[in-house]
């Protein structure tokens, strides 16, 4: 199923999602936006449609019949970095942690509300364009924190003498917190920047981004090199490392 947006220069989105009614709300709200949205009703349909097509963004389901969600965003992710926002049931934490440690870039509940999808959906785009369309490098922009070095030009971040292969949104929480190394940001504030959207007081997405940014620092929470997390104030990037680590 294929709804077009109108004869002028569109953003192609798929929908990977087995209700109608909810795939209909969501394409006639896009298609004025600048949105050419297409749809796919089970999981396996939406892969076929992933590999062949040059979609912008995914929005999926995690409920879906047969294949789930979660199942194929695993899929997507082993050959595909396209943003996928997905839609999670009201209030399930326990969806929502798994999507963002699968590799979602955000998630809404069932109940959002279309402005808010729009905005979400802009803001993932927005990152995804950022990291494709890298300027001429320089390194009049390059921060360095110990022997982790960012440069936001090129968008690229090495440790030591190895790439780190960050999303766009880890590579921007990682920015922000090189930037204010050794000095504290709440929980709220990083994500809250980068995305442009308010977060609750429990939301644990920063954790699960924080949490996969230490995988790929090769940090230990326990004993962290990079970054430290201050119980009930936030996480910050340490500058001074002790002599022993």
């Amino acid at each position: 199923m294929s709804i077009d947006a109108g004869g002028y220069s569109s953003t192609p989105v798929l929908i990977i999602d087995d209700d109608q009614k909810l795939c209909r709300l969501i394409s006639d709200y896009l298609k004025p936006m600048g949105y050419e949205v297409d749809v796919a009703g089970t999981g396996p349909q939406g892969l076929e449609m992933v590999k062949g097509g040059s979609y912008k963004a995914i929005i999926l389901d995690v409920m879906l019949p047969g294949m789930d969600g979660f199942e194929v965003l695993r899929q997507i992710r082993s050959f595909s970095t396209v943003p996928v926002l997905m839609l999670t049931a009201l209030g399930d934490e326990s969806d929502r942690i798994v999507g963002l440690e699968i590799g979602a870039d955000d998630y809404l509940p069932k109940t959002f509300s279309t402005r808010e999808l729009l905005a979400r959906l802009r803001a993932v785009t927005r990152r995804s364009q950022m990291s494709a369309e890298k300027a001429p490098e320089t390194t009049d922009d390059r921060v360095v924190v110990n022997e982790l070095q960012i440069e936001p030009s090129a968008r690229r971040a090495v440790l030591g003498e190895t790439n780190l292969n960050l999303t766009p949104l880890e590579f921007d929480l990682l920015l922000a917190l090189a930037k204010s190394a050794d000095r504290v940001m709440s929980r709220e504030n990083p994500l809250a920047v980068i995305s442009g959207r308010d977060y609750e007081a429990f939301d644990r997405s920063i954790d699960v981004h924080i949490s996969s940014l230490r995988r790929k620092l090769g940090d230990d929470p326990k004993h962290p090199k990079f970054i430290k997390t201050l119980r009930s104030a936030g996480y910050l990037l340490i500058r001074n490392l002790p002599v022993d680590q």
